[in-house]
């Protein structure tokens, strides 16, 4: 499945069905009077969260969603039919804007949350509404509104807790799959990953239901400029929006101080708040450099960017179960900052 995390889209809700002009006709009521009835309510177009989606590739093949209109009143006071909403199942991360304004319509996280994008127009009155004691037989209804209609677009940002980041080919899909059942391309040259992937960790490592883990995603390499749009960055930023903490992984055999600072700078640059989220360093890669180097090597960084580093190998699964450990404690502490924020 191809992921696509942009649509643009057209939706019109459903027009409400015009009100009836009728008169009773009856065997022994010749003269029943107004009988006109209700139009019917026209349908919504509502967004709706499924988590069994990953992307908004169904909305390059259904760029119009048209809600149902709404079925005219008719004779002997009877309602026109309401139109049925049009409801839309979109990924968990999905953002929806105004194409016109720019303004933000809903952001849809939680699975079963919904979202109505355009409203429906309702139904127009029937003549059986405006009889009076002087008007006993009056020619007049109303005609139903016009549904809400709009271009919108779409931006899926990812839902996982911890990010993974760094420079292209510093192994973060080697990383996500040693820690996680995810499968990312992986291949020895820069940009193999060309959408982010999310992996569910166990922090024990067994996979049972009920112990402990965290989802991480890993987000394509960024380079100098990404959040300019070079390498396609703002699209890879955007999806650290929704991330709790980050994991900087950079390689221990190519200049990792630098390598840290051009990543940390291109998401200030991004946003300034990002950096402000809990963090911590994967000195990747220690295979390939010398063992009795290793202790020295995380110790520099250390000092130099002034968060806790972990030396690992992700190829050869080397010092992973205490990084996962600290991902997950470091977790759990903001969770309890952020409910202590929200009471």
């Amino acid at each position: 499945m191809r992921f696509i995390d942009e649509a643009r889209v057209f939706v019109r809700a459903g027009k409400g069905g015009d009100g009836a002009i009728a008169f009773l006709r009856e065997k022994y009521r010749p003269f029943g009077g107004p009988a006109g009835g209700d139009g019917g309510r026209g349908g919504s177009v509502i967004f709706e969260v499924d988590e069994g989606l990953s992307t908004l590739l169904d909305f390059k093949y259904q760029p119009r969603l048209v809600a149902r209109d709404g079925q005219p009143g008719r004779g002997k006071q009877q309602y026109g039919k309401a139109g049925a909403d049009m409801v839309v199942r979109v990924p968990p991360g999905t953002v929806i804007f105004d194409d016109e304004t720019g303004d933000t319509i809903a952001d849809l996280v939680m699975p079963g949350s919904r979202a109505v994008i355009a409203q429906a127009g309702e139904g127009g009155r029937g003549n059986m509404h405006f009889a009076t004691p002087t008007r006993r037989s009056p020619r007049i209804a109303t005609p139903g509104t016009a549904g809400v209609q709009r271009w919108v677009r779409l931006e899926l940002r990812l839902v996982a807790e911890a990010g993974l980041v760094g420079l292209p080919n510093a192994g973060k899909s080697t990383l996500l799959t040693a820690l996680s059942a995810a499968r990312p391309k992986i291949a020895p040259y820069p940009f193999t990953t060309l959408a982010p992937n999310i992996g569910r960790v166990f922090v024990s490592g067994t996979g049972h239901q009920d112990e402990e883990s965290f989802t991480v995603a890993d987000i394509p390499g960024l380079i100098e400029g990404a959040h300019r749009g070079q390498g396609l960055g703002i699209r890879f930023l955007r999806h650290l929006a929704r991330t709790r903490m980050l994991v900087f992984v950079v390689d221990a055999g190519a200049s990792p101080a630098a390598a840290f600072a051009t990543v940390r700078r291109e998401i200030g640059a991004f946003d300034p708040a990002l950096l402000l989220r809990p963090a911590l360093v994967a000195l990747n890669k220690i295979d390939l450099i010398a063992s009795k180097e290793i202790a020295g090597a995380a110790s520099e960084l250390q000092h130099d960017v002034g968060l806790r580093v972990f030396p690992i190998s992700a190829e050869r699964r080397i010092g992973l179960e205490p990084m996962v450990k600290e991902i997950a404690r470091m977790l759990s502490d903001s969770g309890g900052a952020e409910a202590e924020c929200r009471n």
